[in-house]
């Protein structure tokens, strides 16, 4: 018997898993239906690639000094030159060249946050759709406790005590972000406590452990990755705030938020100093959100649904 159920626990499992994986892989396979999404995909694959082969694609180290090109301006300015496309700072290093080593710790601070907290954030939320009764008390009173306080006030007191680094603020920002995936979590496992995957489950003798890593977390994965692409956009945009207050990445690492606020005493003499990091902030955020955007309506079938019905209706009236 106990074989049996074994059998039927692994086929539950696998089918849970596959049925999963093949929303979000239908998902990618139409996203050069949708140019929003196609322009998510493509931001975050650019800042993946100038991660990855940074080495590689700039033109300098980023750490290299200069003095005798300090402050050259970009190449669209008069004075500007090949040699620095994009301009110099005023230690007269490669502008270029830092925002590509700054997609780094751009792509690296979000992953490991996000991980971490998603880790924490899906395992207390199971729990607590799960079990219920005192144990869901407990963690919802929690992150709710934790929610009246202001995330960057905690953030701030947290990294001026320990010291700043690129461990605590994965950890800070961790801390401040881990209740969206136990919120989200908690109310997919209430829906899907009521599925018959989970009676059967159930039925067939499966810890409580097993029923909610191996059979519910697998099927409510495409909302909670949706989830863990937008809260990157939150985790960059605050370690950027961090870095520029001077608080978060320190050198000799390479962060956008660093530059801006390195250069925010040539704001009027030499702008580019601000703006193009400033930029690089801004449009790697707005192709996250819009990722998010895409994957939340990409992976409804309800959404999607919609959207099949009004693009049909549409067709019908050009037709006409």
């Amino acid at each position: 018997m106990s074989n049996v159920a074994g059998h039927e626990d692994r086929a539950s499992t696998s089918g849970s898993s596959r049925v999963a994986r093949h929303g979000i892989v239908a998902a990618f396979r139409n996203v050069w239906r949708d140019p929003v999404g196609l322009f998510g995909v493509a931001v975050v694959l650019l800042i993946a690639i100038a991660a990855v082969f940074a080495p590689q694609l700039a033109p300098y180290d980023p750490n290299l000094q200069d003095l005798s090109a300090r402050l050259t301006p970009p190449i669209w300015q008069d004075g500007g030159t090949f040699s620095h496309v994009l301009g110099t700072d005023q230690l007269g290093r490669d502008v270029l060249s830092r925002i590509i080593h700054g997609s780094r710790v751009t792509l690296v601070v979000p992953l490991l946050t996000v991980s971490l907290s998603g880790v924490m954030g899906i395992s207390l939320g199971l729990l607590a759709g799960y079990r219920g009764g005192a144990t869901d008390s407990i963690i919802m009173r929690t992150i709710d406790t934790q929610y009246s306080f202001p995330g960057v006030l905690l953030a701030l007191t947290i990294l001026t005590v320990v010291g700043p680094s690129l461990g605590a603020l994965v950890v800070v920002l961790s801390l401040r972000i881990w209740m969206a995936f136990a919120r989200m979590a908690r109310g997919l496992v209430l829906a899907a406590r009521e599925e018959e995957y989970v009676d059967a489950a159930e039925t067939i003798g499966a810890s409580p452990a097993r029923i909610m890593f191996r059979h519910i977390a697998p099927n409510i994965a495409a909302p909670l990755i949706t989830v863990a692409v937008l809260e990157s956009a939150h985790v960059m945009l605050s370690e950027a705030a961090l870095s520029f207050l001077g608080l978060g990445i320190q050198p000799p690492l390479v962060s956008w938020g660093l530059d801006v606020t390195s250069g925010r005493e040539y704001v009027f003499s030499a702008p580019w100093l601000i703006l193009l990091p400033g930029a690089a902030i801004a449009i790697a955020v707005l192709g996250i959100n819009l990722l998010a955007s895409w994957l939340r309506v990409a992976t409804d079938p309800k959404e999607s649904a919609k959207l099949f019905a009004a693009s049909v209706q549409r067709q019908g009236s050009d037709a006409l």
